[in-house]
């Protein structure tokens, strides 16, 4: 698959359209530690969210978080390529803004709302589930994936069956169960429209443009819904600052970075593990650092999910 998109909350988009590079070239050192960088701050991105909104509003944190990320990109994009790297039509810019507002409002914005009732680990491994519903889309415009990511899908839903089980039963609310679905489905109408619109050519500016109008989004919607009522600035805790200056600069901009790099210097098949990596890592984090329960639906409904994304990814690198 010649375009790769991260899932939600692996800090932003990408939107650029690679070549892998040529089989049996040797895997450098620096593809592991890019590798091992995406798998370790995307998957812990979660945690940090669950911190950030212990004492912040879900939205205006998230907005605050992708403006300032996306401005800080737009200038190393400068610094290092020029400002005429920044340069873009209007249907690019216009495209840009519908992506960003459907990945990083509809999809990451969501997320972070439903962190507020629901533990990062189950969140992560909902989130899973995206490729699925990427196939779903695929399919549904005249594209034929393959058997096999079609067996995906199915795990892929099955498992998501049995996540739901905690918000069923009561364990967690379900409504934050149902929210971090939603996200999905947006993330995933994101992930695909990106590839069928015109969009700015520089994957780095890309990525600044929809972070920027993700943000505005997010901070739009925390104040349509109040969130600026009874919210105390001097009130945030010290750990939630240092969770959202972890997500500004790790989990938007160096992980991102290590992973733009990689879709230019490793196999495609290579860097697409990070999406059954992310979820094991937060669901280890969140159960190591914030005592988050390891229940049995969430372990088996993970473990399917997890393997449903395996069949898509081992089925997508064969084509």
């Amino acid at each position: 698959m010649a375009t790769n998109s991260s899932t939600p909350e692996a800090g932003t988009p990408v939107v650029a359209t690679v070549e892998a590079p040529p089989p049996g070239r040797r895997i450098s050192g620096a593809v592991w530690l890019a590798l091992a960088i995406v798998y370790v701050v995307w998957g812990s991105t979660y945690l940090g969210i669950r911190i950030v909104v212990e004492t912040m509003p879900p939205f205006l944190s998230a907005g605050a978080r992708f403006i300032v990320a996306g401005l800080i990109l737009a200038g190393l994009v400068a610094w290092r390529q020029g400002t005429s790297a920044l340069k873009v039509t209007r249907a690019q810019l216009a495209s840009a803004a519908l992506v960003g507002l459907l990945l990083l409002l509809g999809g990451n914005g969501l997320v972070v709302l439903a962190e507020t009732s629901v533990p990062s680990g189950l969140a992560a491994l909902l989130i899973a589930v995206v490729p699925a519903w990427v196939v779903v889309l695929r399919r549904a415009f005249g594209e034929r994936p393959g058997l096999g990511a079609y067996l995906g899908v199915l795990l892929g839903l099955a498992g998501l069956a049995v996540l739901t089980l905690p918000g069923l039963s009561g364990d967690v609310r379900l409504w934050g169960v149902l929210t971090v679905i939603v996200a999905t489905v947006m993330w995933s109408v994101g992930s695909f429209s990106s590839s069928k619109i015109p969009m700015p050519k520089n994957p780095f500016a890309a990525s600044a443009y929809e972070m920027v109008a993700g943000g505005i989004g997010c901070l739009l919607v925390g104040l349509g819904r109040g969130e600026q009522y009874g919210f105390v600035l001097g009130e945030v805790s010290g750990r939630s600052w240092t969770a959202l200056g972890y997500l500004v600069v790790f989990g938007s901009i160096v992980a991102f970075t290590a992973y733009a790099w990689l879709l230019h210097s490793a196999p495609l098949s290579l860097v697409a593990t990070y999406a059954y990596v992310n979820p094991v890592v937060a669901v280890l984090l969140g159960a190591l650092i914030l005592n988050e329960q390891l229940s049995w639906p969430i372990a088996v409904g993970g473990a399917v999910v997890v393997a449903g994304v395996f069949l898509i990814v081992s089925t997508e690198r064969r084509r």
